[in-house]
């Protein structure tokens, strides 16, 4: 079997570092891919928002919260972190760093590059435009659901590759994450990362 490396799946090495702010932001440029029921679909993440489970009031897991659904995020780094936003939104998280500090990453936008006839079946779309620039949309478009929550993230149904180009930081946009108003001065951290679009 191709290993991880060979194949260009991140390995479980690169969810296990200590800065969850940094993993948010070497995950720009990787590429998202799933196979559910022989349909794949990938795409090249250009959004994401991190998370670390202590001191951060915006983290599901601020003040050691542990829930069934939170869990996970204690966990083991390289696994999927799915749950359902407004009864509605399936969003699709990575934790990361190790085991009991619920660290994680939220993904937030892709831009779609191959099986994009499947991504707009899903979403009941014609065009590329709104696809998948959105962490319900995303979810939507690749066929992630609830359901896959806690898989590891090196072999199908989900599986991240490496960037097949550089990002550098001057391509990358710091800004405050979305709709975690609740969390005080945590809600102003500057930990939502994205590709900046062409000029």
């Amino acid at each position: 079997m191709t290993s991880p490396t060979e194949s260009g799946i991140l390995p479980t090495d690169f969810y296990a570092r200590d800065d969850v702010v940094q993993v948010s932001r070497d995950l720009l440029g990787c590429l998202l891919c799933t196979s559910i029921n022989g349909l794949r679909t990938s795409g090249m993440i250009t959004e994401t928002e991190a998370y670390c489970g202590r001191g951060d009031q915006a983290s599901h897991a601020s003040g050691g919260t542990r829930t069934k659904r939170t869990e996970v995020m204690y966990g083991p780094p390289g696994h999927s972190y799915i749950y359902l936003c407004y009864g509605i939104h399936h969003l699709f998280n990575i934790v990361t760093n190790r085991e009991g500090l619920a660290d994680a990453v939220l993904i937030r936008s892709i831009h779609p590059i191959t099986g994009i006839e499947t991504m707009k079946n899903r979403r009941s779309m014609d065009g590329l435009k709104n696809l998948a620039n959105g962490p319900g949309k995303l979810s939507e478009a690749m066929g992630l659901r609830t359901s896959m929550n806690g898989l590891p993230l090196t072999k199908p149904p989900i599986w991240v590759k490496r960037r097949p180009q550089p990002v550098h930081d001057a391509d990358i946009q710091a800004s405050s994450r979305i709709g975690v108003d609740y969390a005080g001065e945590d809600a102003f951290k500057p930990w939502r990362f994205q590709i900046k679009p062409p000029p």
